[in-house]
Order: structure tokens, then sequence, then C-alpha cells
């Protein structure tokens, strides 16, 4: 094969349909990672289909400076679902461009370079939302980075103080650490952040890419907590599958944004399909089932292995089991022994991130696979 871009798997994916995919051989799994979160609505679904079919009939591209209905019809629906009171929102590819957005738009609109980000946590992997990531294997190779960041532990109020000055910029947060291990906050951290970044004139940015779109029991974990950022960063099951990311913002934040562009911001083709995602999600009540989903997954889990694991944690259909450095060697049994595809969070964390539309059924057979895997 001439391409290098990932550490293929064993597995050829052909197709897929709601929570399951299938392999060129025509074997199904249950797909429990759902593409890194990124099909909220499960593979295929009809909603999302047909909005880019029929957008597809009309016309696939328009630059952003020419109106489309498509797209404003998303800024529209983003705006009316964010938590108020943002209001204006930028449209891109991904999620490291939605971060790298809020880290330009935070530094124009304050006129301040400092970057204050969190210890396991991870933004992307453009230059800029690289420097806010924590980890070095995704940065030694690529230094010198933008400079002017500092990192605090992850859900310490008191070193968030301490990091937040009148040079700061900003501080950039996961609501729930993805890639870091699925690391939920206490009480109160993200209300004591908004505090501490208001009183030194700083912007606070969810990074949503992961939390969004009802992951964890509300379209935004930022709803879900009670607290309304700066911006709020989302990518990922925007789409339902197709590359779409967005930097939603309050309008001193938008009024004093700089200058920025993208070539394909918001392109009426995947406009049409984020519209009919968010839109499906709302309609039929997805959050509600991800939070109901999401106690039943926890709870038959530790009930199951809760004894053979060093812990099981999340919000919603946001949920890592901690295994030990043999997360890997979990994954490769459950894909190929069990067929249920899921996802690592470092070396040390089976990741679940399943379309937010499975039943007791598709649970019920995650947690069995896990109890062979770990019993």
């Amino acid at each position: 094969m001439s391409g290098f871009v990932f550490n293929e798997k064993p597995i050829q994916i052909e197709r897929g349909d709601g929570a399951y995919v299938y392999d060129d051989g025509g074997t199904e799994y249950l797909d429990m990672g759902a593409s890194y979160a990124c099909v909220p609505l499960g593979h295929k679904h009809p909603a999302v289909q047909s909005a880019v079919s029929e957008q597809l009939e009309k016309i696939t591209y328009v630059q952003a400076s020419y109106p489309n209905a498509e797209r404003t019809a998303l800024y529209d629906l983003l705006a009316d679902t964010a938590p108020d009171p943002i209001d204006k929102t930028w449209l891109c590819n991904s999620g490291t461009e939605a971060n790298e957005a809020a880290l330009k738009f935070a530094r124009s609109a304050t006129g301040n370079s400092k970057i204050v980000a969190t210890m396991q946590g991870f933004h992307g992997r453009t230059m800029g939302a690289l420097a806010t990531t924590w980890k070095n294997k995704y940065k030694k190779p690529y230094e010198p980075l933008i400079g002017d960041v500092e990192f605090v532990p992850y859900d310490d109020s008191e070193a968030l103080a301490e990091a937040v000055d009148e040079d700061t910029a900003a501080f950039i947060v996961e609501p729930v650490q993805g890639e870091g291990g699925i690391n939920p906050t206490s009480d109160g951290y993200l209300e004591d952040a908004r505090e501490i970044t208001e009183a030194a004139g700083a912007a606070l940015i969810f990074d949503e890419v992961q939390t969004g779109m009802g992951r964890t029991g509300a379209l935004w974990n930022s709803q879900r907590a009670a607290v309304a950022p700066d911006m709020i960063t989302a990518a990922k099951g925007l789409g339902n599958g197709l590359p779409v990311g967005a930097t939603l913002c309050r309008d001193w934040i938008a009024e004093n944004y700089g200058s920025h562009a993208s070539t394909f911001s918001g392109g009426p083709v995947i406009s049409a399909a984020a519209g009919a995602t968010v839109s499906t999600i709302i309609e039929d009540s997805v959050p509600g089932n991800a939070a109901v989903m999401g106690d039943y997954l926890l709870t038959e889990l530790d009930a199951a292995i809760g004894d053979d694991v060093r812990d099981i944690r999340g919000e919603g259909l946001m949920i890592g089991i901690e295994v030990g450095r043999g997360a890997n060697a979990a994954l490769k049994e459950l894909a190929l022994n069990h067929q249920v595809l899921a996802l690592p969070a470092g070396r040390t964390v089976v990741r679940l991130l399943p379309p937010l539309t499975i039943d007791e059924a598709h649970a019920d057979a995650v947690v069995d696979a896990m109890a062979e895997v770990v019993g």
C-alpha cells in the first residue's frame, strides 16, 4: 500500500448501518467507537443521507462570501441551540481547525497572547492547537510550536486561579477529557473556570469536539454543567460522518476576531448534513437516550467487571474502562473474538463512544464481551 497516514487495523470496513459496520467479508461488528464519535446518529442515517443527496442535486460548493440557504440555516440552528449568550458561528472542516480559530479569536479579541491549557488535554494536531495539547508524543517532532502556553492540572481550580492573569488570552478545556482517559470534571470546576477567566478578562473556551452533539446527555456539555463559556468548539458528530467543525462565539469575540478565513467554510453539502444531524438529534431526543443508556452501561459494566478493572467512569455515552496497560490487547480481542469495535484512550483505557441511538441490547452485548475479555 502506498499510503502512510495511519497504522491501519486488520479489518477492512466496507459499509455501515445504524450501530453496525461490516467488513469486506461480510462480518458484522458492533461499532462502539462510532469512528471517534463521528456518527452520533449511527451509520447511513436516512435524514442525513436524504439531506446530502438533495443538496448534491442543487450545487456541491459555493464559497462562503456568497450567501447560501443551507449554510445560513445551519448558522441559525447552531445559534438557537447554543447556550445564551453565544450566537455567532464560524464554520470550518475539523475539530483542530475549530480550536485553532478559537485560539486566534481569543488573542485578537483580548490583545493578549498567553493561553492556559490542561495537563492530559487534547485539542488537535495543527500547530496552534497542538501547542495546547499535553502529550509530548504528539508535539515533540514538530517543535518549536507557538509559545506562551501554560499547562495546569486538570480539575484543579486553585492551580487555574494562579495561572490565569491579566496577560491571559484564554483558558481552553475539555469538559470531559477524551484522549486523556475519559476524565469528567468535579462539581464546581467549570463554574470556577468561568469566574476566574471573567475576572481576568480572558476568554473561556470549551472544547466540545467530542462532548458536543448530545454525547454526555445534553446537546452541549456546557448546558449540562449550566456554564456559558465565551466559545464552544465542535466537530466530530456535527456532520454525522462528514467533515465539519464550528467555533461558536459570544458577540465580544465575534466583533474582534481579526482576519480569519477558510476556503471550505460551510459548504452547502456539508451544511446540509450538519443541519440534518443537529435537527434530528434535537427532534428525536437523542441526548436523553445518551443519558439513559450511559447510566445503564455504567451500571451494568460495574456489576459485571467492576472488580476486574481499575475504574469505570464517564458521562452519558462517553465511557472509559481503565484496564491498565493492556488496553490495546483488550481492544484487539474485542474486535477479533467478539466483533465489538471500541477505542483506546492512551494505553490504559478502553473508550466507548457509540452511536447515541443504541439500545439495551447493544449495551448488553458490549458488557458480555468486556466480561469475557477482562474476567
